[in-house]
């Protein structure tokens, strides 16, 4: 942990807007979202926005929210809950045991608006609802990486087993494109993709990313490590949080990623490398600490620098590796690495850990997992991508 004494200047605001001092601000406001007023969010991380729906991942208490109207207030109920059948309920698959309506640390979300998919990661599973849920703990339609919805092991018999094409160890991210499904299998080491959603329970990933076969596991440095999330750009790049190594891996184009190692790497100089901001004290302005999200927004990407409390911009997509950021938010300087800019002063104006992000339109969402609650931010300068 590296803890920044220094007080940012007053004239430029609060860190949980602060841009690089010489660049013009990423955002040009903020909300604080924290859940219902009487049963706040705890150590969300996941989150979602689709048209005016918010779906976020309250893991520390095993349940998805869901509000159909974006909330613009600190404090809103949600419309729906999953995981539980009463919204104020928190154990890990309900208190019961595991069925089609519970969960237990849910942590990834992705929806069109018409289906929903949620990384289940601590069922071991991945939960698919083939129409919007529309009532409390609704059950979901399909499930994958487990025989049925009563099964909870991972690969299938447990720790230790040897992973297979329909089995899944910790999975964290998921992602589709509404045709394509890809799951980052992270216990597994491996991303596993899908030529279409499933409609059948157990059903077979039809290719691998990161291994040369199903069952393997065992790891070459060249491959995703410690696979978080999964994003794939409308330009068809592929962006993989790799967690264990402090990078993301990008690749120009998706459909090459199960023949041949990324193109880029974003915070390392080259496979082989896997410091902590790079064996620095400090970080920089090419280094990451326990990065767990990106997301594509125009021709850049946003990557959530977890370990280091901030969010790095860069305009573009990277053609080298190791390329500087150009842009941060949620601090001052390239250079800061606390969890809080302005630690001695508390945490509700910093960022603290942000775990999980995504943009829709103008609005940039992301889950401050530290400070337990999200932020919804509207871009500066924002027109609609190509």
């Amino acid at each position: 942990m590296n803890i920044s004494l220094s007080k940012s200047p007053v004239s430029q605001g609060s860190g949980l807007m602060a841009s690089v001092l010489d660049k013009p601000s990423l955002v040009q406001d903020s909300i604080i979202f924290r859940g219902g007023k009487n049963n706040p969010l705890l150590a969300p991380r996941g989150v979602w926005m689709v048209g005016d729906k918010l779906l976020i991942s309250d893991t520390g208490q095993n349940r998805v929210f869901i509000w159909n109207t974006r909330p613009t207030t600190e404090f809103a109920e949600p419309d729906i809950t999953l995981g539980q059948l009463e919204q104020e309920n928190t154990g890990r698959n309900a208190g019961t045991g595991v069925s089609a309506s519970t969960l237990q640390y849910p942590s990834g979300i992705w929806s069109d608006g018409k289906k929903l998919i949620i990384a289940d990661a601590w069922n071991h599973r991945v939960l698919i609802w083939h129409t919007f849920p529309t009532y409390n703990g609704q059950a979901a339609d399909v499930v994958i990486g487990q025989v049925g919805f009563s099964q909870n092991l991972p690969n299938i018999k447990g720790i230790g087993s040897k992973p297979a094409a329909n089995t899944l160890n910790w999975p964290y991210g998921v992602f589709s494109d509404g045709r394509h499904l890809w799951i980052c299998d992270t216990g597994n080491r491996r991303v596993l993709f899908y030529e279409n959603i499933p409609s059948e329970n157990f059903t077979d990933a039809d290719k691998v990313i990161g291994k040369p076969s199903f069952n393997e596991r065992d790891y070459e440095n060249y491959e995703p490590i410690w696979p978080y999330s999964v994003r794939i750009s409308k330009n068809g790049q592929m962006s993989v949080a790799d967690t264990q190594f402090y990078r993301n891996l990008v690749w120009n184009d998706w459909q090459t990623a199960f023949t041949q190692p990324a193109d880029i790497i974003i915070g390392q100089a080259d496979f082989d490398a896997n410091g902590m901001n790079q064996f620095s004290l400090f970080p920089k302005q090419d280094s990451m600490s326990w990065t767990y999200d990106s997301c594509f927004y125009k021709n850049g990407i946003f990557v959530a620098d977890t370990g280091n409390s901030r969010v790095l911009w860069f305009e573009n997509i990277p053609t080298k590796n190791g390329a500087y950021a150009d842009n941060l938010l949620g601090h001052f300087d390239f250079n800061t690495g606390s969890e809080n800019t302005q630690t001695k002063f508390g945490t509700d104006s910093q960022l603290y850990w942000p775990f999980s992000l995504c943009v829709c339109e103008n609005k940039l969402v992301l889950t401050d997992t530290g400070n337990h609650r999200v932020v919804i931010y509207t871009l500066s300068g924002y027109s609609k991508p190509d």
